[in-house]
């Protein structure tokens, strides 16, 4: 790590030394999850969309298109058997989240992560604002109907023994496909995600209740996320733990921003030994390598599925047709040349320019409901 990047991760924690009682605000992106063995999305050559890209799917994000699911499910099928609940342990970062909130120093965490990993972690529901969504809940993507979290596990655990179109999971109601309530693209956010941040805003106009807002692990290139760091008043101080500046802290850099340029798991360390909790710290990491197996969230996120905004499915009448997948059974499959891409989504009647880069600067007006569909993290 940097000599500068140590010293500012320094800084951070005196500055929360010296004000006891002020809390904190995580905005976290997929990159606090990369040590735990889960792909970011846009890393060159490890990254999800980089290795889709190589499956021949029409674009990599259609395995989060809610139309192309519609067509061909089956790609996020094989994904989701990679990355449902379950199968990785937190990182060094989760479990410094963990202590903020055994500290009593965590106001809340909005992820972009659909991983769950902050609960694994211990971390209780009550803090954690899943703007993408999760796994903890499904619905039928025609006529709404919610399901527990079993439906869906269950048919995917009959799709990996028997990679057929039988066991997609369908309503009951109208045979609609269903699927996670992990927001595609071209469906809303969940309304929790908008009125808890318009909540957590209120406290930072107060000097007695504003919070820290600490960025780490995203790209900042996801809207409406991607919006957050601007949102945060000018007296509020902002700190972003990235391997490159990114975002309104690149374009729109303040005087009082924290740049702390290293991963998350190294700033986790110094963050945790400048605050007196490296003892706590690595009590958690022996407890959870301990433990073998990560904990079964089912049932606590099944507790919480209500929370969770109910989603609009956006009609395009552009369709993608069938791609090779993730795994050797799709390799069977083929597609068309002439597969047309969705529409992009539209904003104040202009049309927007898809963005590829990781580190780019996008168009802050993107509609507020919308994620973007240039990247996850």
């Amino acid at each position: 790590m940097k000599n500068n990047s140590i010293e500012a991760a320094k800084k951070l924690a005196k500055l929360l030394q010296e004000n006891p009682k002020q809390k904190v605000i995580f905005l976290v992106g997929a990159g606090i999850s990369t040590s735990c063995g889960i792909p970011d999305f846009r890393s060159p050559e490890t990254g999800l969309y980089h290795n889709l890209s190589k499956l021949n799917l029409p674009y990599a994000e259609a395995v989060f298109d809610i139309d192309f699911f519609e067509e061909k499910p089956r790609p996020f099928y094989l994904l989701a058997s990679e990355l449902y609940p379950g199968k990785f342990k937190p990182s060094r970062f989760h479990l410094l989240l963990k202590l903020f909130q055994d500290n009593k120093r965590l106001q809340r965490i909005y992820t972009q992560n659909i991983d769950t990993l902050e609960r694994q972690a211990g971390i209780s529901q009550e803090y954690i604002i899943e703007a993408h969504g999760s796994f903890a809940e499904n619905h039928c993507i025609n006529c709404k109907k919610i399901f527990k979290m079993d439906v869906f596990k269950e048919h995917l655990n009959k799709y990996q023994k028997d990679p057929s179109d039988k066991n997609f999971a369908r309503c009951n109601s109208c045979n609609g496909l269903i699927k996670p309530n992990i927001v595609f693209f071209g469906e809303d956010l969940p309304k929790k995600f908008f009125t808890t941040w318009d909540s957590d805003l209120e406290t930072m106009s107060e000097k007695e209740t504003r919070p820290i807002v600490i960025v780490v692990g995203t790209s900042l290139t996801v809207y409406p996320f991607a919006n957050l760091p601007t949102d945060v008043q000018k007296d509020t101080t902002r700190a972003l733990i990235s391997r490159e500046i990114v975002g309104d802290f690149k374009v729109s850099p303040r005087k009082t921003d924290i740049i702390i340029e290293t991963n998350s798991d190294d700033a986790a360390d110094i963050i945790a030994r400048e605050l007196g909790w490296s003892k706590q710290l690595n009590n958690l990491i022996k407890e959870h390598d301990l433990l073998g197996t990560i904990p079964d969230v089912t049932e606590e996120l099944e507790s919480i599925s209500k929370d969770i905004g109910k989603l609009t499915i956006k009609d395009d009448d552009s369709k993608a047709t069938d791609p090779n997948s993730i795994s050797k059974e799709l390799d069977k499959l083929t597609i068309k040349n002439d597969i047309p891409k969705l529409k992009e989504n539209k904003s104040s009647g202009e049309n927007k320019k898809e963005n590829k880069s990781d580190t780019s600067t996008e168009d802050t007006t993107k509609d507020k409901n919308k994620p973007s569909k240039n990247d996850r993290t």
